[in-house]
């Protein structure tokens, strides 16, 4: 039986100001240690949540580019009180941190990955992620053709935010059905229900780690952001009802990324309002 890892967790919360709180978890949503401050309860449902984030965060692998191997480096949410991280802790290990909005980035950054060296000696794996281990294989005719399907609905608008920036890949519009409203060129009607069904899921795991990172009343949600070796996937709302997410290169400037596709919301809700109405009245 794996031993209870909460105190050296500790270290998190007790070097980085700022730092909330920390869990241990396994990839099946079991807590191998937490912080104090958190109820029981509490764990169980924060371990659950980033196990499923994990997963769906690996699942948008593709959706970042056509690679035949890549490997998930990080997670991090961000809400209007603060953020969550989550990394590899070892095989089948993860380790997530809670923070407030002013934590500096690159400390709690640092304090996680050296936590995750020292655990380690404490799990059943090592701590760094080797070249096989989080390195998923794609099927070759999937990376060759990302238009498999047939067209989707494509919006000019979002075409010529991810082509005015360096890096910029792919885009879809989403409703909270799961269901692409829209794309950029060049994505296929399979890629994009795929997408849109992962992203959907792991929106909803992101919003249900608010408490985890200081639930509010008046939470807002802001952002999810995938890490790559090889690109990024990331998540903003865009509107009542509607998510854009959206894949780039490692190199993409993200933040220039998501500014552009805030600036075309609107034109991006006006044009896809016609499909929000056909599928709700499906």
């Amino acid at each position: 039986m794996t031993a209870d890892l909460s105190w050296m967790v500790k270290d998190i919360v007790d070097n980085v100001p700022g730092a909330r709180h920390a869990v241990v978890l396994s990839a099946d949503g079991i807590s191998k240690g937490a912080t104090d401050g958190l109820t029981n309860g509490g764990v169980r449902n924060i371990s659950a949540a980033m196990a499923g984030m994990q997963s769906l965060s690996r699942a948008a692998a593709r959706f970042a580019g056509p690679v035949k191997e890549w490997r998930w480096n990080q997670t991090v949410v961000e809400f209007s009180h603060g953020w969550i991280f989550l990394i590899g802790a070892g095989q089948g290990a993860y380790l997530a941190a809670a923070a407030d909005p002013d934590v500096d980035l690159q400390q709690i950054s640092f304090r996680m990955h050296r936590l995750v060296a020292r655990l380690g000696d404490n799990l059943t794996s090592a701590p760094r992620v080797n070249a096989a281990e989080g390195a998923g294989v794609v099927d070759a005719q999937l990376v060759e053709n990302e238009a498999t399907g047939g067209p989707g609905f494509v919006l000019p608008e979002l075409d010529k935010a991810v082509a005015g920036v360096r890096g910029a890949r792919h885009a879809v519009l989403l409703g909270t059905h799961g269901l692409p409203l829209g794309t950029t060129s060049g994505i296929g009607k399979d890629l994009a229900d795929i997408i849109s069904a992962a992203m959907s899921g792991l929106v909803a795991y992101s919003r249900a780690t608010a408490q985890f990172a200081g639930g509010l009343n008046d939470t807002q949600w802001r952002q999810t952001v995938v890490e790559f070796q090889h690109g990024w996937v990331f998540l903003i709302a865009a509107g009542d009802g509607a998510y854009l997410a959206a894949a780039a290169e490692h190199d993409c400037d993200i933040e220039e990324f998501t500014s552009r596709l805030e600036e075309v919301v609107p034109a991006l809700n006006a044009a896809a309002e016609p499909r929000i109405g056909t599928v709700g009245g499906a």
